[in-house]
């Protein structure tokens, strides 16, 4: 079940665990986010705690972490996605098998690292092996399918972030998963501290000017929804009101959606828009500087067709952003509609772009949705993620 808000579930003092948090990449995307901020919960509440990626060992993560940190390099890039999925799984399996013995409980982040610890597991080490899925990927080899469905099925305990995802994965892999949802740093989003005049330069980075900002986070890719964002801006900037512009932040992914991005950003002029100009794309960004695009932003969008859950949503409430989603089921799990966000119909842009006008032109609604929307991400702690952990740890 879920964690309710505010419940303290503080660990006992006699509990000792060694846990490595286990990740396939140190890039900022949402696996990685949850990564390094439950192992700096968990260590704050007391657990001998280190983070394991594939990566640059000179580099690290995508920024500095407050616990123990062991990077295991990256394989080359290989041609092909399946060439680099099982590359990296190998290239993890050999690194975590020096490592094994560290630990009592290894939790992987993904379905990379859950079959490279499954088979040092296998290989005789005696720790426990948990697996958080934070979605399923649309593979389409055999390959590929059969390794993501071994990564659901092997591990000793699987977590899921939701309850969508922890149906789906009774109803299609007979797996019982328990929900540990994510969490937020609302002091890290809400404003206080930013350097003054950020907001300023951010937008002038863009060459914003009095436009309306929408923020988005995590690329272009298919479940994102973006061929339905870009659409839904042509049709904002043909309404009257504010010109509007979208500033997409990240981009960073494992597998190769080039052909999709060139496909969405080739469509801009037949919405009326251009590149560069009504789409900026602002690509991956230090992590210090991240929260200043809440803040440079006048509202958030985030139309995914899949999701998890949706971290950035939670940090855009946090920063205060009126919010517009798609309507899939993860997002009500935590967001009610004209509560704390605009919930639009999936993959249908005329809804979106209604949604986003109502964000630009209704002071009162934005109001409303900034006051529910910051009460909603202060429900959501990473200290209650990790003490949930911490509970099903011990229950091993």
């Amino acid at each position: 079940m879920i964690l309710p808000a505010g419940v303290d579930v503080t660990p006992g003092v006699n509990w000792q665990a060694r846990v490595a948090i286990v990740t396939y990449s140190v890039k900022p995307r949402g696996g990685a986010v949850h990564s390094v901020e439950l192992a700096e919960a968990l260590a704050a509440d007391g657990v001998d705690v280190t983070l394991v990626a594939l990566g640059d060992p000179a580099e690290g993560f995508f920024r500095l972490a407050a616990v123990p940190v062991h990077i295991v390099e990256a394989p080359p890039r290989a041609a092909t996605l399946t060439e680099r999925v099982f590359s990296h799984i190998d290239a993890l399996e050999a690194g975590l098998a020096t490592l094994s013995e560290r630990f009592d409980i290894v939790h992987t982040q993904d379905c990379i690292s859950a079959r490279a610890a499954a088979r040092v597991r296998d290989g005789g080490t005696g720790f426990r092996l948990f697996r958080t899925v934070h979605h399923i990927d649309d593979f389409t080899t055999p390959a590929l399918i059969e390794c993501q469905d071994a990564a659901i099925s092997e591990p000793d305990r699987v977590l899921v972030v939701s309850e969508p995802w922890r149906r789906r994965l009774l109803d299609e892999y007979g797996v019982d998963a328990a929900i540990v949802t994510n969490g937020v740093r609302v002091e890290r989003f809400s404003g206080g501290g930013r350097p003054a005049g950020e907001r300023a330069a951010l937008r002038a980075r863009i060459s914003a000017g009095d436009r309306h900002v929408y923020l988005t986070v995590g690329g272009i890719e298919p479940r994102k929804g973006s061929r339905w964002l870009v659409e839904a801006l042509g049709l904002l900037k043909a309404m009257p009101g504010p010109q509007p512009m979208l500033a997409v932040v990240g981009g960073h992914s494992f597998q190769d959606y080039r052909a999709y991005r060139d496909e969405v950003l080739g469509s801009l002029g037949t919405h009326g828009l251009r590149l560069g100009d009504d789409v900026v794309l602002v690509g991956t960004v230090p992590d210090a500087e991240l929260p200043g695009w809440f803040a440079a932003a006048d509202s958030f969008v985030f139309p995914s067709v899949s999701e998890g859950w949706g971290l950035v949503v939670l940090e855009a409430l946090a920063a205060g952003l009126p919010v517009v989603t798609s309507d899939i089921e993860v997002f009500g799990e935590f967001l009610t509609h004209d509560v704390d966000a605009v919930m639009t119909a999936t993959a249908d842009p005329v809804s979106l772009a209604a949604g986003m006008a109502r964000v630009r032109d209704d002071p009162d609604l934005v109001t409303r949705l900034r006051a529910a929307g910051s009460a909603t991400a202060n429900r959501y702690s990473w200290t209650n993620t990790a003490r949930r952990h911490i509970d099903l740890y011990r229950e091993t």
